[in-house]
């Protein structure tokens, strides 16, 4: 088909040129809809003149093109203007030699994460200015309507505008806390893609996001962690499937992709001689040891336990402390998995159904199959999916009299 070769290069390239004339006229939307007109002007002409030798070089300098002349337009000889003639004329000299550009994607995507960005609108706005994804692809998984999601892009867009942030990568020792929300962005998007049946495609994009931030930020442990986690949970088949909720445990091992599995345990290496350990980092190890079930038939708890005692040391948020029982319970110490649940603040767990779940798994470890099968029956309420109702009122039903 005569457009495919512009939609392979708009993959390659989209976020690298978005950021790089962001970098340049400071206005995200402008870029992106530069960007869009470069793109379509190539549709239209590619086909019968053939794709150009440097076809980054070619779009950077269409999109240059429509920005100056929008900007001339609006008689707005301002500094910006001056910026974007330099950067036409950089363009125009590369557009047929076999330059490079340089990759400030990693800028953009801190930019997005801007604490002027209201944390809602950080993710999908990651996704749409680095990947190019349109509103309406992603207003299903986000939970609304393609109009409030076009209206929440575009408020952080303005934003981003207005506060006059600078689409650049902070020297190293001030990058560590700026990536921070940028790696729960992206954790945020592929978490969000295993609920349910499952989002393949958001998924995928969630681990190109992962590997992009690997790649540019190297000396990052905690990128290399994300990327081994998502990886590692990746290589696993959605929970559930055709209707039905088949928990890690009741998985077979045979099925996993080991090659996912390889590269994440390559990535957790590289992370771990870096020396900085963190939060994701400690995740994927729980998940790795989960996934060494490919290589004996006994899931090391007492491992487990370790990692997620050191994660709520670093992140005690109500998922690691939870998971934390259910190592305890898992390992044989079901007593001290009902104390440690106990120990929680009830208006915390009140309506966490992982809570209630861990606590029936506990109760029932202990001997306490009333109990278990009133907690297995709260858990229940709180499923938000039919097949994980369904399988915990299965498990209810083998603890009540």
């Amino acid at each position: 088909m005569a457009w495919s070769p512009v939609e392979t290069e708009a993959r390659r390239a989209y976020g690298r040129l978005v950021a790089l004339l962001a970098s340049r006229s400071g206005d995200l939307a402008e870029a992106e809809d530069a960007l869009a007109d470069a793109l379509l002007a190539a549709l239209e002409r590619w086909p019968a003149t053939g794709i150009p030798a440097n076809p980054q070089g070619w779009l950077v300098t269409v999109a240059q093109r429509r920005s100056i002349d929008r900007a001339r337009r609006r008689a707005r000889a301002d500094l910006a203007l001056a910026e974007l003639v330099r950067m036409q004329e950089e363009a125009e000299t590369a557009m047929n030699e076999d330059a490079a550009y340089p990759d400030q994607r990693l800028g953009l995507l801190l930019a997005c994460a801007h604490p002027a960005i209201d944390a809602g609108a950080r993710t999908p706005l990651m996704l749409q200015a680095v990947l190019g994804l349109s509103a309406e692809r992603m207003a299903s998984a986000f939970l609304v309507s393609a109009a409030a999601m076009t209206k929440r892009l575009v408020r952080a867009k303005a934003k981003l505008a207005g506060a006059g942030v600078r689409f650049e990568t902070p020297e190293p020792e001030a990058l560590a806390d700026r990536l921070e929300p940028v790696l729960d962005a992206v954790y945020a998007a592929f978490t969000l893609s295993r609920g349910g049946e499952g989002d393949d495609s958001l998924q995928h994009e969630a681990l190109w996001l992962g590997r992009l931030l690997a790649e540019l930020a190297p000396g990052e442990p905690e990128a290399a962690g994300l990327l081994a986690l998502m990886l590692l949970v990746s290589a696993r088949p959605s929970p559930i499937h055709g209707g039905r909720y088949v928990p890690v445990s009741g998985q077979d091992p045979a099925c996993w992709n080991g090659a996912l599995m390889t590269e994440a345990e390559r990535c957790l290496r590289q992370a771990g001689r870096l020396g900085r350990p963190g939060r994701f980092q400690l995740e994927a190890a729980i998940q790795a040891v989960h996934a060494d079930r490919r290589r004996r038939p006994v899931t090391n708890w007492t491992a487990i336990l370790d990692l997620y005692e050191g994660l709520v040391s670093m992140a005690p948020t109500i998922g690691s402390h939870v998971s934390r029982a259910a190592a305890l319970a898992q390992s044989g110490q079901p007593l001290d998995a009902i104390q440690a649940l106990d120990a929680l603040d009830p208006d915390w767990v009140k309506a966490h159904q992982p809570y209630w779940a861990t606590r029936a798994f506990a109760l029932a470890a202990a001997g306490e199959h009333t109990e278990a099968a009133d907690a297995y029956t709260r858990a229940a309420g709180l499923a938000e999916h039919p097949a994980i109702r369904t399988w915990l009122l299965s498990q209810r039903a083998l603890h009540a009299n």
